[in-house]
């Protein structure tokens, strides 16, 4: 282990760089020391109050705190509530019927030049690079080159 730390470190010098810092010898189980936790605390205060704050980075949200995990977690309750109610079946398809629709966006949302994948929908009826026309199949199916070649 320690011949791993030190070729790290020595990869990290060669980089010129110290993003990740070093590890401590101790399990990740184990807390710090409290005297070096008091010793970062105070190193800290002596930065300063905008120094302080700029030198910390802000700490990323907890597991339990992301947005899409509440959601989930949010509705597998609500399916055992509902699957206790005898209405898991309802309630899982229609959870699909609005999963299915939220999952589309509207010709609004579609970013400035963006072609949709339905040619009905694009102005001029302009297929996307990829798409077998009518033209181009029976082209293949006859053995004719391509008009353009």
């Amino acid at each position: 282990s320690a011949a791993v730390e030190r070729r790290l470190a020595e990869f990290r010098a060669a980089r010129g760089s110290a993003a990740a810092p070093p590890r401590s010898a101790e399990p990740p189980g184990k807390a710090a020391a409290p005297e070096a936790a008091e010793g970062h605390r105070a190193a800290a205060a002596g930065l300063g109050g905008g120094a302080a704050e700029a030198a910390a980075a802000p700490a990323p949200a907890p597991a339990w705190a992301r947005p899409l995990l509440l959601k989930v977690l949010l509705w597998a309750v609500l399916l055992a509530l509902f699957a206790e109610l005898e209405l898991g079946l309802p309630y899982f398809v229609l959870s699909l019927l609005y999963w299915m629709y939220a999952g589309t966006r509207g010709p609004a949302e579609r970013r400035r030049g963006e072609l949709s994948a339905y040619s009905v929908f694009n102005p001029g009826c302009t297929a996307i690079a990829g798409t077998l026309t009518a033209e181009q199949l029976e082209r293949e199916l006859h053995y004719r080159p391509a008009a353009g070649r």
